[in-house]
């Protein structure tokens, strides 16, 4: 009877002993997973980013790339901090949702920063200020915003243009992405789309002369980019590439490639604010 309680104690001993080993190889294997994937991307060294594939310059497709100003930002974004970035395409209404839910790292499109949404993700530093534009069919008499009272006008479902249009009372027709909005123009079933303006001005120019451009109004707030809640980590990682960027003159390069001649308003200030914006003659 004494023997085998011996032996029982030592089983104890030994099963609790195995116990300890596997926890601490566990816990070994916590701390090497989180130093080689310190910002808990889907994909170690590699941010998936949502982005949209019609709307050019901001984000598009070209040649079967995912490029625009803000898609090769975030590349050049990623670059500092030591990442590689995946795009994909998606809608722009659901976006935020997926970026919250685990969906995309980032949500890269332009995307206005409002109280409202920042109920749904975390926002980084911005990056960029923006315009509404107001597009029209050809032989429109509309020339102002403040003609848009009893008027069809069509907007991107969930985009600030929404917001202002819904603010307006203006009872606006929601429509899933931007090629939907240019195409309610040229069939004559939309009055006006009030549109991002550099999306507004190129869809313009591309329509042969069936769409023009009647007018223009500054965004109140700048556009970054979009991590889910909590993610700080990632966005103070992305604050820190963005200020190099700006600092190395990427930043403006790109301003003048994707918006040339484009007026950068009194006051704008990309990123932190901490660092000095080159100008693009500098920065080529």
């Amino acid at each position: 009877m004494r023997f085998r309680t011996v032996l029982t104690r030592a089983a104890a001993v030994g099963a609790a002993a195995l116990l300890a080993v596997t926890a601490l190889t566990a816990c070994g294997g916590d701390d090497t997973a989180a130093a080689d994937n310190p910002y808990g991307l889907l994909q170690p060294g590699v941010i998936r980013a949502g982005t949209l594939t019609d709307a050019p310059p901001n984000v598009f497709l070209k040649d079967g790339k995912f490029t625009g100003f803000d898609n090769e930002l975030l590349r050049a974004v990623a670059d500092k901090i030591g990442l590689k970035v995946e795009f994909v395409g998606t809608d722009f209404s659901g976006l935020l949702a997926q970026v919250n839910s685990g969906k995309f790292d980032v949500g890269s499109s332009s995307i206005t920063i409002t109280e409202a949404r920042k109920k749904t993700v975390d926002f980084g530093n911005g990056y960029d200020f923006g315009y509404f534009g107001l597009d029209v069919p050809a032989d429109s008499a509309i020339t102002g915003f403040d003609q848009l009272a009893g008027k069809r006008v069509v907007v991107v479902q969930g985009t600030v243009q929404d917001d202002y249009a819904t603010k307006e009372n203006l009872d606006p027709v929601r429509v899933p992405d931007y090629n939907s909005a240019i195409n309610q123009l040229k069939a004559g079933t939309a009055d006006a789309w009030i549109a991002p303006a550099e999306i507004g001005d190129k869809s313009a120019a591309d329509s042969n002369g069936r769409i023009k451009v009647a007018a223009k109004q500054l965004s109140p707030t700048p556009t970054a980019y979009a991590v889910a809640k909590g993610d700080d980590k990632l966005r103070e990682a992305l604050n820190k590439g963005l200020d190099e960027v700006i600092a190395d003159g990427t930043w403006s390069r790109l301003q003048a490639e994707y918006y040339p001649g484009r007026p950068i308003p009194a006051g704008f200030e990309p990123g932190s604010g901490s660092v000095a914006v080159p100008s693009p003659s500098a920065a080529s």
